[in-house]
């Protein structure tokens, strides 16, 4: 019996690799002789670059770069098995949970940090780089991004404007003569994990939908919006890249526009990107079953997030799709309709969420373990149906 074993992290109890080993060793136990091929995945939001690393034999590298609000900070990125390929989240550099609450506001907050995280990697001689952009504390268009990368963006006296999404308001040029040739000249493939099609500005933009949550008020809300939409103009005029309407641009406060303005970069369903990044499509393709999973499965499941995707490349293979979830919420059975043929909560009994994630590793692997007695009575069940 081959397994494939490809769950994304049970975030704040294991990572989607400890998870991976968790589920091996309940199989193992049900089933010594079973074949278990590890694949620990991610959707492109926070465990993306640890998934990637894991299922790549990659390794983690810090580095200090410039938060949110200006201030020094220490980020981590990714550099995968082949040592070309960059994995980075720009919430490590850029990222919310780095302001506290009473500093948030998008009016000051920059990505400039998590332009620094890819010039690290282009320091490192990467040919690819791959972007999770969720979680930013930033609506700046990834103005800062850029200008980390060499670009300078100009007011009318001619001097660099400063940090945040209301300096747009006063851009006046964009030059990017200086700007790194490594990115600038096509060079280096960047691929950008986005699952909204939010475009750049308007009811539906940056500002409007997640400025809120950053900090926004109604007042910033509007500023931040008029400061994006001239910006927008900006980049037409000087970078030749229409971005007000794309759909994605909006996403991480705009850097989803300034990765394709600046960075030629392609913005894909993150859970596509890890799976063309870790070959799953190749260990599928020789798979009895595969197994995946999540913290919590409910009806926002079928919406980009790690199980499905699995499941979707397991469809084309006619290999069944089992997936074991932390917790099951309202609507979880619309995964059926997405190539999941089983759903198990790793739950055995009456548990309050803190003990369930404090105990995760062996509730998922005893889940592991009935997942595998449940395919050796299928596995005996047509072994007498056939003789």
């Amino acid at each position: 019996m081959v397994i494939v074993v490809a769950p994304d992290s049970f975030k704040g109890s294991l990572s989607a690799f400890e998870a991976c080993l968790a589920i091996e060793e309940g199989i193992k136990k049900a089933v010594p002789d079973a074949m278990v091929i590890k694949v620990p995945m991610a959707d492109g939001g926070e465990g993306t670059v640890q998934s990637l690393v894991d299922a790549t034999g990659g390794e983690l590298i810090w580095t200090d770069v410039t938060g949110p609000l200006g201030e020094r900070t220490r980020a981590f990125w990714g550099l995968m098995g082949d040592g070309e390929t960059a994995v980075i989240e720009m919430a490590a550099a850029s990222g919310l949970p780095l302001v506290p609450p009473d500093k948030r506001n998008p009016l000051i907050t920059t990505t400039y940090g998590t332009g620094e995280l890819i010039r690290a990697a282009l320091d490192r001689g990467c040919k690819k780089i791959i972007i999770g952009i969720g979680g930013s504390a930033t609506n700046d268009g990834g103005a800062g991004m850029a200008q980390a990368l060499g670009a300078r963006l100009i007011d009318a006296e001619g001097l660099p404007i400063g940090f945040g999404g209301r300096e747009l308001a006063r851009l006046e040029r964009i030059d990017i003569s200086e700007m790194e040739r490594r990115v600038r000249d096509g060079g280096v493939e960047v691929v950008v994990a986005c699952d909204v099609d939010n475009p750049l500005v308007g009811p539906r933009g940056a500002s409007a939908v997640y400025g809120p949550q950053k900090g926004a008020t109604p007042e910033m809300v509007e500023e931040l919006d008029k400061a994006l939409a001239h910006y927008a103009e900006v980049i037409e005029r000087d970078l030749g890249k229409q971005v007000a309407d794309l759909p994605g641009a909006g996403a991480a406060g705009g850097l989803g526009a300034g990765l394709v303005a600046f960075l030629g970069a392609a913005l894909k369903p993150g859970v596509n990107i890890v799976i063309d990044a870790v070959g799953l499509e190749e260990h599928v393709k020789r798979a009895d079953v595969v197994i995946t999973g999540e913290g919590r499965m409910d009806f926002q499941s079928v919406y980009g997030k790690t199980p499905v995707g699995v499941a979707a490349v397991a469809r084309r293979h006619g290999v069944p799709v089992i997936a074991i979830a932390g917790g099951l919420g309202e609507g979880f059975e619309a995964v059926y309709d997405h190539g999941i043929d089983a759903v198990l909560s790793m739950v055995n009994g009456p548990i309050g969420l803190d003990e369930a994630m404090a105990n995760g590793r062996n509730l998922i692997r005893d889940a592991g373990f009935a997942v595998a007695k449940l395919l050796q009575i299928g596995q005996n069940i047509r072994h007498k149906a056939k003789y």
